[in-house]
């Protein structure tokens, strides 16, 4: 009987020390995965010449041993209010992918150079700025009322919606019209580097989900005047290329994908 005892208390005792292990270990990875996310974020917020510190999230779990081995499976940089042209203010993204760390370190110097197996780039408008350069202050953006009804989504892996038949809507006082409406639109990349964000308006909108509000015929034409427009020098983190244009949430967001490319941190902020 006592021996037992015994023996329970040691098995008891060893699994403790084992658990306490398991936790130092656990809280100093998650340590080192903090401090090295906050560098990186005051070093691209150096390198782009950001006002302020972009939100950088490390998806290393374990952190401590992909450190070692100098490779970062996955980085995301999320940049929030930032100076750019025409709109007044957006949200740079980067999702990379696979990062090849052997010139850059564990804390990611700006300048050296980072190889990656995929990258992911995005400028993300708000309907309220969107609102304010197409001079329709209460707009709101939806995605196509065929991707909400999809099961599927009806949209990329980053959750955007199709380029077409997006719902914008909102009052355009511009065409002399003081009721909301919801209007058809389609986006697309046009212009030099394909860096113009093109809005098409193809027809008013009505019925559920929409302002249900009807446009009379010789007011049709100048009201969907109101919601086109063209919105230049769009260029996305790292100069990479955009693929997909749609909406998530109530945002418009302009993507480039790229596979195998090398980038540096100073590349993030293009204008």
């Amino acid at each position: 009987m006592g021996h037992n005892v015994g023996v329970s208390k040691v098995w008891k005792a060893t699994i403790g020390a084992v658990v306490a292990v398991v936790v130092a270990l656990v809280a100093v990875d998650f340590g080192a995965t903090i401090y090295a996310e906050y560098r990186l974020s005051r070093t691209v917020r150096s390198a782009a010449q950001l006002d302020w510190d972009p939100s950088t999230t490390i998806l290393a779990l374990p952190f401590i041993p992909q450190a070692l081995r100098h490779r970062y499976s996955e980085v995301e940089i999320k940049a929030h209010d930032v100076a750019h042209p025409h709109v007044g203010r957006a949200t740079l993204e980067a999702t990379m992918h696979a990062l090849d760390l052997t010139e850059a370190s564990w804390l990611i110097r700006p300048d050296a150079p980072i190889p990656l197996d995929k990258l992911e780039s995005r400028i993300i408008v708000d309907s309220r700025h969107l609102g304010g350069f197409l001079g329709i202050k209460d707009l709101m953006v939806e995605a196509p009322i065929a991707d909400t009804n999809d099961a599927t989504g009806g949209t990329t892996e980053s959750g955007i919606s199709d380029s077409r038949g997006l719902v914008f809507t909102g009052t355009p006082t511009a065409a002399g019209f003081d009721r909301r409406v919801s209007v058809s639109v389609d986006l697309s990349m046009t212009g030099p580097q394909r860096s113009t964000l093109t809005f098409t308006p193809t027809a008013v909108l009505t019925g559920p989900g929409t302002a249900d509000q009807d446009v009379p015929d010789e007011q049709r034409e100048a009201v969907l005047a109101a919601f086109a427009g063209e919105l230049p020098d769009q260029k996305l983190p790292f100069g990479v290329a955009p693929t997909t244009q749609g909406a998530r949430g109530s945002d418009v967001i302009i993507e480039g994908i790229v596979i195998d490319v090398t980038i540096t941190l100073t590349e993030f902020q293009q204008s």
